[in-house]
């Protein structure tokens, strides 16, 4: 028996010890043997690919490699060791992006206990391979651990914690603030608010430092002579001295304004009180903090029995109606000056229904094009991960989501999910 021979035979005796985890590649191998399966490497194939930069490639293919996008193209080979999946003429786009959400809901530790993983998973069902977190219970951390390490499926978290810069007066309200802003008037606050000490921020922003959080977040709403300003600064600067990011909720055209002195990371909402004017829309544009969208709050959701009900499942407030217009609005006005927009919903539903609600409120003003642009590169370059994720690219994560259909033709085709892949792990699989 030659040596060629004998080594044939051993190989194939260990390969067909191992078929359990093995994918046959005809063609690429002369003796039609079994290759095992890498599962670390994945190879899309026959696939309309979204980019994400602009470009839309025809029988495409992506091929993914230790959790990350090696190369995009046409005339790519599969490697003998991947995992081959045809696409069939699906949709192949980058992982969702949640810029704006809050993730627990009620009592924290009941949450963590029962509804976490079911949660996440919810996540990554709708397409969702990251979620920024603005602003959570503490156990926010410990989810984002669980998830980094593991231990939970999910979207990967970014985590942030609030820290005040000014004290309004209490408006006597319960229940869902967005009720009763007091940034709409007429109940806009006309004495100047109280100052939080200069200290008590410097140590909040330590304290979510130590923590390990991602960014800090705070509420503005400016009054005569007041100290939200100067306050604001100091909480940037202090964030950014401890190498956090900082975001501001500033949600009328008044307080958007006024906040782009202290120059925050992002603003988290786009002003849906009061009309921006062309003009106010490209100063806002011009200072380069980009945008989440969040117009679907204050557009009416509608229950089981056809009645608007607000994001808290309450009886729609009629008093805000008019956010549900200004905000698109005021977004497409920012968009056509250049802002760098972001996909957020601020909502708490279920992701799927948050993004179809979202999508509906961003179709009054933004196009199919315009809108895969806001999930993609703008989000993503939103929530400064712009070199990581948003696009298929050599080099980023490999974050997918396979669709049936076409959202350039038909926006709710982002609905229809039949595969999510996260980091280069397939995590939802409906193919």
């Amino acid at each position: 028996m030659n040596l060629r021979f004998f080594i044939f035979i051993a190989a194939t005796f260990f390969l067909f010890a191992c078929s359990d985890q093995t994918s046959t590649v005809s063609g690429d191998n002369e003796q039609g043997v079994e290759i095992p399966i890498d599962e670390s490497t994945i190879f899309i194939t026959n696939a309309s690919i979204i980019v994400g930069n602009g470009e839309v490639i025809q029988g495409g293919s992506v091929l993914l490699e230790d959790g990350l996008i090696s190369e995009v193209g046409t005339n790519e080979v599969a490697p003998l060791n991947a995992r081959v999946i045809n696409a069939l003429g699906k949709t192949v786009m980058p992982g969702f992006i949640e810029g704006h959400r809050h993730v627990i809901q009620g009592n924290p530790d009941e949450w963590m206990a029962d509804r976490a993983e079911a949660s996440m998973q919810e996540f990554l069902e709708a397409g969702f391979t990251t979620v920024l977190s603005a602003i959570d219970a503490p156990q926010i951390l410990e989810l984002r651990r669980m998830i980094n390490e593991g231990e939970m499926a999910g979207p990967r978290l970014i985590t942030g914690t609030f820290v005040p810069v000014n004290v309004l007066p209490p408006t006597g309200q319960q229940g869902d603030p967005a009720r009763f802003d007091q940034s709409r008037p007429p109940g806009r606050p006309t004495d100047p608010a109280d100052a939080i000490p200069d200290q008590v921020i410097i140590d909040a922003v330590q304290n979510a430092a130590d923590a390990g959080y991602d960014m800090v977040k705070t509420v503005v709403t400016v009054t005569p002579g007041g100290p939200a300003i100067e306050s604001l600064k100091l909480m940037v600067s202090e964030a950014h001295r401890h190498g956090l990011k900082a975001i501001v909720h500033a949600v009328s055209v008044t307080d958007a304004l006024a906040v782009l002195e202290a120059q925050p990371d992002h603003l988290v909402h786009t002003p849906h009180i009061m009309q921006l004017t062309e003009e106010q829309a490209q100063t806002i544009a011009d200072a380069g903090i980009p945008m989440m969208s969040t117009l679907s709050t204050f557009v009416p959701f509608y229950d089981e029995n056809n009645q608007p009900i607000f994001r808290d499942a309450q009886p729609y407030p009629w008093n805000t109606l008019n956010s549900a217009g200004q905000g698109p609005v005021n977004g497409r006005l920012l968009w056509e000056a250049g802002i760098v927009y972001g996909f957020g919903t601020d909502t708490s539903y279920l992701p799927r229904d948050t993004l179809k609600h979202e999508l509906k409120a961003l179709h009054l003003t933004f196009s199919e094009l315009d809108i895969i642009k806001i999930m993609t590169t703008g989000t993503a370059e939103a929530i400064w991960m712009q070199d990581e994720i948003g696009t298929l690219e050599s080099g980023k994560a490999a974050d997918i989501v396979i669709l049936e259909g076409n959202p350039l033709e038909d926006l709710y085709d982002l609905l229809k999910v039949n595969m999510v892949i996260k980091g280069g792990e397939i995590v939802v699989n409906k193919m």
